[in-house]
Parts: structure tokens; C-alpha cells; sequence
């Protein structure tokens, strides 16, 4: 064999060797960014991956990207806006670019000038996450959900690949749970909690159980909770606890859930209140009984969205949140989240109806309530119904930061390592129903407590605790106490967090270290760069 000759086979074993090691790379790293959870903050979280060069898929559970922001929820939750930045204001700024055409508006006349950038209809929403993923090219996995059993296989502290029920396997250098419930964050063995922390965990005062704060959305006095009225050995009403535990303990107890309900009084686009087949009249006598007290009301939030459209949310002692019917949900297989689901459904679908047809009902709110009803051209493959519960609180992980209420108020620590601002009241729903001394039913759980500026959250709060997985992020189920994460938990927020998870995995790839050991300087010079808002000063 000639030298020359000696010299071309050399070459074309280098080119094969390097041929199968690239196979191999592809084979071992699908993608450099797996995002579970298709949510707002996971689509922030992909756009970004896509715009910082790196390959990225989103894995979404269901069939509709945008999560709660596409789900009902139109009225945007924040406090001082001054807070919100990057991709989290752009979806705002481009929910006013499709209202400023005129075929935005079909049920009304245009409002001018146009200012609907915060408040806004589900299927303009959708839209605009729609138009983001097909710009970036992001391709997206629908109707992908982890395998509960064996969803995730890692080696030492980092995830190789996960796992859906179908059996798709997907492999990734870094992986970002974006979902409301953590399921890859607990699948990853990373530690986390559900409930009420007590006040001295973290040395709080508004954690717990709260019966002497529960001024907000509550029993007017004298409302029997027993089945037949005056006898306890009757029963007691669905959803009513005997004890509500000391005030301030912890507790597994979840604040309530609920639909956020796009409704509509434009008669030529309404859908009248139907009777749910599965009606259980008991389940609204606490409602009879509170305005046969003297409750007048109101019943919910009816907050005007575009088109004559609401954003319908719980407001008042008896309203949309299913108070203690999903104390299941965060830790609950599929099965059990969907019967949960389906109970909120009916539960809510009963309550509209109840309040626009049952004859214990005033006939003014009656009279108020028929002229409202579900809208022809909203979720239009779910019967005109949000397929979003609103999960306000499932699992929180417990990394070696945790925000608490002293970060919200910064009464005496302020958060270091800033990814995003917060700025809403910190805010917790009612949890439970109980009998008070004087055996009337009250609500407990609802704090509502803010005046406070806008406050910095720690990049040390999205990751987990380095022994326990060192390639994941998680910005929305983040390391929070309770009543912290009731200011944290605000859609924009996701978005933030989203966006500043995905620009901190880059950064982890490209300097490859762990999510804990990135250079949280080189991070903050790249937010500031993109938009990112990181002190109110």
C-alpha cells in the first residue's frame, strides 16, 4: 500500500469515527432543552432556548398550549406592572398588536385608543403563543404525559432522559419543568411540599392556618352547617370540617381551585346555562342558607374582557372555588386530577345554573344571571369551557433557598441572585370550611396582605438542591414557602421565570456546569440585555 493510499484510508476512518461519534451525541442529547409543560412560562422558556441557538422540544400534557394565560384567564394579575419584563412583556405588547386590528372586533366597537394589553380574550391569547411557536420553529410534543412509575432515568444527580406513558423517551443536556404540578421535579427525586407550612418554619405570621384573618369572601353569622338545620346528628354540609386546627400550624390542606369562566351576555354568541347530569343540590346550601342570611352579594368577579366577554373568578363566601376538593390534586395520579377536574366542572357548571334558574335563588340575581352564558366562540373543542383548572398551588420544591413572606415584604432580607420581580399581594384562597365556637360555618385560609413594592426573586429558588438533580430548573411549582408563592404565583411571573430559567440553562451548556454553578453574573448581564427586569430601583 502506497503512502498516499495510507493516507486516504486514515482519512476515512477519521471521517467514520467521526461520523458515529456525532451519532452517538445526537442519539445521547435529543435535544439541549426539554421543557415539561407547555404552559406560559414554558413557552417563554422555549422561546428564548430557540432565540439563544439551542435546540429545545416542549413536552405539553394536553392539547393547548398557554396554559391558564389561553385557559380563562385574561385579567392579568401583577400589581405594579412596572415588574414585568422580556418575553412576558412582549406577549402583553403583542396581545395589543391583534387587538389594534378591526377583526379583533366582532361582538363590539373598537376601543379607541386600544387598551386591552392586560385584559383579553382565551382565543386571542392562544394566538398570540401560536404565532411565537411557529416564528421560533418550536416543535411541540401534545397529549405527552411522564410516566408516573418510571418517567425519568438519571445517573448521579443528573436526568439522561424521561419518559412518557406512550413510551417516547427523550434525552436533553438540560431539563426545565414548567408545569403547575412538578411532576419532573418529583419524579426527579428533588425535595418538595404541599400545604401550609406553619409560621415558625420559616418564622412568618401569615402562614398556617389563618381563622382570625378571614375578613375576605366570608359567611355573613348565624349559617347552620348541618344538613337539617339545628341538628348536628343530621350531618354536616359537604365540604364542612369540625376543627380547623391551631391557628398558625401547618397543614396539607390546598387553597381552593377553581374555573376561571369566559362568559359573555352578547345574545347572538351566548350559549344559555345547562343543568350539569350530575346536579347535587347539596352542594349549594351553604349558598341558599348565606343569602337567606342576608348575603347580597357579589358572587364572583365579572371582570370585562374584549367583545363583551368576563374573566369570571371567585369573589364572596360561596362563589367559584370548590373550597377542600383538592387536597388530592397536587400528589394524585391522572385518574384521581381528572376526576377532580371533572368534580370542579360540575360543580361550577351547577353553580351558574343554580344562580340563574333555582327558585331559591333571589329573583333579581336570577334575573341578572340568565342573561349570561358560555360564549359560541371560545374553546370551542371543549363545549365552550376552559379544559384549564386553575391550579393556584400544587407542589412547591424545598431547595436550600426558600422564599418566604420577609422576601415578599423585604422587612428585613432582601432576595440575592434576582431573575424577576414579583409584586402582587400576597395571596392565599380559602382552604376549608369549619364550625366556629358558636357553631356557624366560616371560611379559613384567605390572606390578602400587600403594600408592599415590588421585590426581587433568587435564582437559588429555581434550582434544586445540587445532591438532588444538577440539570433541572423549575420556575413555576419554585422553592417558596406558602404564602410566598401567593405572590409569586402570578402568570407574568411564570413568564419571567420562564424565560430566565431558559437563558440560565444556555449558559449552563455552554459552560458545562451544573444549573447550581453557572456564574450568576454572566446571567444578570444577559437578562438586563434581553429586557429583563431585576430591581424596582
Amino acid at each position: 500500500m502506497t503512502l498516499k493510499q495510507k493516507a486516504r484510508k486514515f482519512i476515512l476512518a477519521v471521517f467514520v469515527i467521526s461520523i458515529f461519534f456525532q451519532s452517538e451525541l445526537r442519539s445521547q442529547y435529543d435535544y439541549d432543552i426539554v421543557i415539561y409543560g407547555g404552559t406560559s412560562a414554558g413557552i417563554a422558556a422555549a422561546v428564548e432556548s430557540s432565540r439563544m441557538g439551542k435546540s429545545v422540544l416542549v413536552i405539553e400534557p394536553s392539547d393547548r398550549i398557554g396554559g391558564l394565560s389561553t385557559g380563562g384567564l385574561g385579567a392579568t394579575d401583577i400589581g405594579n406592572k412596572i415588574a414585568i419584563g422580556g418575553i412576558s412583556r412582549e406577549f402583553y405588547e403583542r396581545i395589543a398588536q391583534k387587538y389594534a386590528t378591526p377583526d379583533a372586533w366582532k361582538w363590539q366597537e373598537r376601543e379607541d385608543p386600544v387598551e386591552t394589553k392586560w385584559t383579553f380574550e382565551p382565543g386571542i391569547a392562544y394566538e398570540v403563543f401560536e404565532d411565537l411557536v411557529q416564528e421560533h420553529r418550536i416543535p411541540v410534543e401534545f397529549n405527552e404525559r411522564l410516566d408516573l412509575r418510571d418517567g425519568v432515568h438519571k445517573t448521579g444527580g443528573r436526568i439522561q432522559s424521561i419518559k412518557m406513558e406512550s413510551g417516547k423517551s427523550f434525552n436533553a443536556r438540560v431539563f426545565i419543568d414548567a408545569s403547575y404540578e412538578g411532576d419532573l421535579m418529583a419524579l426527579a427525586g428533588v425535595s418538595y411540599t404541599v400545604g401550609r407550612e406553619s409560621n415558625s418554619e420559616y418564622g412568618e405570621s401569615l402562614n398556617g392556618v389563618q381563622t382570625k384573618l378571614g375578613h375576605y369572601h366570608q359567611f355573613p353569622d348565624h349559617v347552620d352547617p348541618y344538613i337539617v338545620k339545628g341538628k348536628p346528628s343530621s350531618g354536616l354540609l359537604p365540604n364542612v370540617n369540625q376543627d380547623p386546627g391551631a391557628e398558625g400550624s401547618a397543614d396539607n390542606k390546598v387553597q381552593a381551585y377553581c374555573f376561571r369562566m369566559c362568559l359573555t351576555n352578547v345574545s347572538d354568541n351566548r350559549i344559555p346555562f345547562e343543568k350539569p347530569e350530575k346536579y347535587a343540590e347539596l352542594e349549594y346550601e351553604l349558598l341558599f342558607r348565606a343569602l337567606e342570611a342576608g348575603y347580597t352579594g357579589p358572587l364572583f368577579i365579572m371582570t370585562k374582557m374584549p367583545n363583551g366577554k368576563t374573566d369570571s373568578n371567585n369573589k364572596g363566601p360561596f362563589s367559584s372555588d370548590f373550597i377542600g376538593k383538592n387536597y388530592n390534586y397536587p400528589d394524585g395520579d391522572y385518574k384521581t386530577r381528572e376526576e377532580i377536574i371533572k368534580a370542579h366542572e360540575i360543580y361550577q357548571k351547577g353553580l351558574l345554573w343554580t344562580l340563574a334558574n333555582h327558585p331559591r335563588i333571589p329573583q333579581e340575581i336570577r334575573e341578572e344571571y340568565s342573561t349570561w352564558g358560555l360564549p359560541k366562540d371560545e374553546f370551542t373543542d371543549n363545549g365552550h369551557w376552559t379544559p384549564q383548572l386553575y391550579i393556584r398551588e400544587a407542589r412547591r420544591m424545598v431547595s436550600d433557598f426558600v422564599m418566604t413572606e420577609h422576601h415578599c415584604t423585604q422587612d428585613s432580607i432582601t432576595a440575592e441572585q434576582s431573575v424577576g420581580m414579583g409584586a402582587y399581594t400576597m395571596d392565599s384562597h380559602h382552604t376549608q370550611r369549619y364550625i366556629t365556637e358558636e357553631g356557624f360555618v366560616k371560611n379559613e385560609g384567605d390572606v390578602e396582605v400587600g403594600g408592599f413594592a415590588p421585590y426581587p426573586i433568587s435564582y437559588k429558588a429555581l434550582v434544586p438542591k445540587e445532591s438532588e438533580c444538577n440539570n433541572l430548573l423549575v420556575p413555576v411549582c419554585l422553592s417558596a414557602s406558602h404564602i410566598a408563592f401567593g405572590s409569586i404565583r402570578m402568570e407574568p411571573v411564570f413568564m419571567v421565570l420562564g424565560q430566565s430559567a431558559a437563558l440560565a440553562a444556555c449558559l449552563a451548556i455552554d459552560d458545562q456546569v451544573s444549573v447550581q454553578d453557572i456564574d450568576y453574573y454572566k446571567l444578570k448581564a444577559v437578562l438586563l440585555s434581553k429586557g429583563q427586569v431585576l430591581t424596582a430601583k
